[in-house]
């Protein structure tokens, strides 16, 4: 019978959540953080220096589109591009910016007409990079990150 009271409150204290200690790591805490952390959004976008006055994100991303658009444009109409045929295509330009602020381009979807008529049209665009001014890269949390973003470009050649 002795044997049995000690069994039975062996049980009742070994089932007792009293003896459970819940463990909370920094992993477990890292990737319960990172479960809920959204990575498709940067807290800042990319900016040029003319764009920093902007205080709404929306703005400045805005502000940063259109200045690289117009320096590219601007480049552009600088080359002395000769067509048999007119020229009326959106390219879709997609980039990365690295943490250091470095633009790369790593696909232009441009359309078979155009690539006839302006067979260098891609070397064209990766060099209207490098006289890019400065550009502050994305951030998230704080910490400088690497964004991919995708930017459309019009090219009209009469």
């Amino acid at each position: 019978m002795r044997q049995i009271c000690v069994f039975l409150l062996f049980i009742t204290l070994s089932s007792c959540e009293y003896f459970n200690v819940k463990k909370t790591s920094s992993e477990a805490i890292l990737k319960e953080e990172l479960q809920t952390f959204n990575w498709n959004d940067v807290d800042e976008y990319p900016s040029f220096s003319i764009c920093d006055s902007l205080t709404a994100k929306q703005e400045k991303q805005q502000c940063f589109g259109s200045v690289l658009n117009t320096h590219i444009a601007t480049y552009l109409q600088k080359e002395a591009i000769i067509v048999t045929q007119d020229i009326n295509d959106t390219i879709d330009l997609q980039f990365q910016l690295s943490e250091k602020g470095v633009l790369t381009l790593l696909d232009a979807k441009v359309d078979a007409l155009t690539i006839a008529q302006i067979p260098n049209i891609k070397t064209l665009l990766i060099k209207s990079l490098d006289s890019l001014p400065e550009i502050f890269a994305a951030s998230k949390r704080g910490k400088q990150v690497t964004t991919t973003f995708k930017l459309p470009i019009i090219i009209n050649v009469e």
